[in-house]
């Protein structure tokens, strides 16, 4: 249990580890430390998906591709409609969008990262209720981390231009910080759930992997496409890819 709860935690550790580089760094995060690191988050997200979330749905249903589709676009069409019902602003935009008051903008940059946030944490909630299921302790707790190396990137991203546009560093990393209280909480409602519906885990795998993959390819794919140093993104993206898939493989 003590590690289920700190599996639970570990990512919204990570996205206030990152938020707190408010308090090291310059006001701007530099164009091409951000590049890397959206890179660096799609990587990981990606592999996450791939070997930690849709390879055990299709080993959990006998190879069966039905419950991995079906819950692959699901997860897609649940993103997909909470975007276009809910009124936030993409990762990107905060360079690009017109004038907006300070409240206004920074309420909607926030809402954007909690809409970010959540489909990790269904993603961490899922792969601890697969165990004894295919999945193991250690695979679940590798998934954890992973995502928390993620969210160190995603918190300096959010909380450094939350300050750009004037609010102070405190009130900068608490919204960065509690941007990613959405995820323990996703976490545990996917574990009740789960425990209800067993029989519906195979595709709770796949749901997640695909609310993430709509994340990176929604959000962090296009900002990394945007302007100069886009080979840096794809350097970041080939390290953090690599780096979860090597966690996935050998601790799990």
């Amino acid at each position: 249990m003590n590690a289920v709860i700190i599996g639970i935690l570990l990512p919204l550790a990570g996205t206030m580890l990152g938020s707190a580089f408010v308090f090291f760094m310059r006001r701007e995060i530099p164009d091409r430390l951000q590049k890397t690191l959206l890179g660096f988050a799609s990587g990981v997200m990606v592999a996450a998906s791939v070997w930690s979330l849709l390879i055990p749905s299709l080993e959990m249903a006998q190879q069966s591709v039905v419950p991995a589709a079906v819950g692959f676009v699901a997860g897609i069409a649940f993103l997909l409609l909470i975007d276009e019902i809910t009124p936030h602003l993409h990762l990107g935009a905060q360079r690009s969008e017109g004038p907006r008051s300070r409240l206004s903008r920074t309420a909607m940059l926030a809402l954007a990262v909690t809409i970010h946030n959540l489909p990790e944490g269904m993603a961490v909630g899922v792969v601890f209720a697969g165990e004894g299921h295919g999945l193991t302790l250690t695979a679940a707790l590798a998934v954890s981390i992973g995502i928390a190396l993620q969210n160190i990137p995603e918190g300096a991203i959010i909380s450094m231009p939350m300050h750009a546009e004037g609010n102070s560093r405190w009130r900068s990393f608490l919204i960065g910080s509690l941007s990613g209280v959405v995820e323990p909480v996703g976490s545990v409602a996917i574990l009740l759930l789960a425990s209800a519906l067993g029989v519906a885990l195979p595709y709770l795998l796949a749901f997640a992997a695909g609310a993430m993959m709509y994340v990176v390819v929604e959000e962090l794919i296009p900002e990394t496409a945007q302007g100069r140093h886009t080979n840096l993104s794809t350097i970041g993206f080939a390290v953090g890819f690599v780096l979860m898939m090597a966690m996935d493989v050998v601790l799990g």
